[in-house]
């Protein structure tokens, strides 16, 4: 694809925005920059793109159908209507994902799932290291695909974590490995459908081959369905029965291919959901060139990512989590699920148009209260009445002294809000920082 001279627009300049627009700017494309904001409300945007030489205009219809290409930004829905015209007139939209992918050298490995996306990227990351096998990550998880760009090689393998929002804007990417970890309702705000959700999460097995790999999971059924949409070699992950093929648990071994490499008691990181994660990344280091031995190593050496059922310290018996990115009730009740005890639980921020229900089973019986907070506490409030007493907070420092206060030894005090964070913080991990340091200036031991 040559760039150089072409007219593109780059539309939404987050993090990932402003990484197309200098790696457009970089192979001599002729770039304008958009957004639906003023540019006096993105930060340091306008810093970013003076250095660049990039100018930007506010964001119309006219500006967008006059391009030769649009790329898109992960957090701008597909169906904005500016871009609907911008198709309409013949002008190519794509996603700063698959731009990337149509630079980028060496095999790709593409992860996706309604949770736990980011702590098997990441793991899979550590394990290909352990193994001294060539590998960079980025996408989601941190370093923008096109950012990713120049330090490919051949010989090196691109790990990917891929949210929904990317993958809604991908058509030639091509995986040589490819995970779809588990799917629960999630973004109905921004895919407008359940169906729509699903189809943007299986765009990340569309450009596969017979030659390539989807790691799938036997145990969620919309994960396994996609087993027919890829002509790709299947390998199925279980927690509950033996797969051809594939890595499972049984009788407190983890097993690759009938073959064990560790025992699941030495996964340093908590839950079942997360012994899911590592017999995903297992397969996918393997099929990569990483031994059973290294695998076994990589995972006991480990370090839970920050803001994933983060253990924050201990302090009068009572234990503080950061769970920030739990920002479903799907990922929400991993949480619960993970750990043992009376819990505190702090619920609430800026919904997705999702159901809190599925929290109510759970939360019965086991919870000391319920503090809500953010913009949506009502909307919890209403659907979790009953479960527990509910402690209108407001905001999470108020949250974590009332609990504080009243917890006793043995209790855990969780922050695993079922919601985003976009009301009152920039992201998850602002809130997970701020949560910390609320949680670590409590006096005490």
């Amino acid at each position: 694809m040559k760039l150089e001279g072409l007219r593109v627009v780059v539309l939404g300049l987050a993090r990932s925005g402003l990484a197309a627009a200098k790696f457009l700017a970089a192979r001599g494309a002729r770039v304008t920059a958009t957004d639906s904001r003023p540019l006096e409300k993105l930060g340091s945007a306008g810093a970013v793109l003076d250095q660049l030489g990039i100018s930007f205009l506010p964001q119309r219809a006219e500006l967008l159908t006059s391009a030769d290409l649009v790329v898109v930004s992960p957090g701008v829905p597909a169906s904005v209507p500016d871009l609907e015209k911008a198709r309409a007139a013949g002008v190519e939209v794509i996603g700063e994902v698959e731009l990337a992918a149509r630079f980028m050298r060496g095999p790709v490995v593409a992860i996706t799932g309604s949770n736990g996306k980011t702590t098997t990227t990441a793991l899979l990351g550590h394990l290909l290291a352990t193994a001294g096998v060539a590998a960079q990550v980025g996408g989601n998880i941190g370093i923008p695909p096109t950012a990713m760009v120049e330090s490919s090689r051949e010989d090196q393998w691109n790990v990917l974590e891929l949210s929904s929002f990317q993958l809604a804007t991908t058509s030639n990417l091509h995986a040589r490995i490819a995970a779809i970890l588990n799917i629960s309702e999630n973004h109905l705000d921004w895919h407008g459908s359940m169906a729509a959700y699903i189809e943007a999460k299986g765009r990340i097995l569309r450009g596969q081959t017979a030659a390539d790999l989807a790691v799938l999971n036997l145990d969620d059924s919309v994960s396994a369905s996609y087993a027919a949409q890829t002509p790709a070699r299947v390998a199925w992950f279980s927690t509950r029965q033996a797969v051809s093929g594939g890595v499972w648990l049984s009788d407190g071994q983890l097993l690759l291919d009938g073959e064990a490499f560790m025992a699941a008691k030495d996964v340093p990181l908590p839950g079942q959901h997360n012994l899911e994660n590592v017999l995903a990344a297992a397969r996918m280091a393997r099929e990569a060139g990483a031994s059973l031995e290294a695998i076994a190593r990589g995972v006991e050496s480990f370090e839970a990512v920050e803001h994933r059922l983060e253990f924050i310290r201990t302090r009068l018996g009572v234990r503080y989590y950061n769970d920030s990115k739990a920002t479903t009730p799907a990922a929400t009740l991993k949480s619960i699920a993970a750990l043992e005890g009376p819990l505190w639980i702090i619920l609430g921020g800026k919904d997705k148009g999702l159901n809190f229900t599925p929290l109510r089973e759970p939360l019965a019986g086991r919870t000391r209260a319920i503090l809500l907070v953010g913009q949506d506490a009502g909307k919890i409030a209403g659907q979790l009445a009953s479960v527990a007493p509910l402690e209108q907070m407001g905001t999470i420092d108020a949250a974590v002294r009332f609990a504080a206060q009243r917890a006793e030894a043995g209790d855990i005090i969780l922050l695993a809000p079922a919601c985003t964070s976009w009301d009152q913080f920039q992201n998850f991990e602002e809130r997970g920082r701020f949560f910390k340091t609320v949680v670590r200036e409590l006096e005490g031991d």
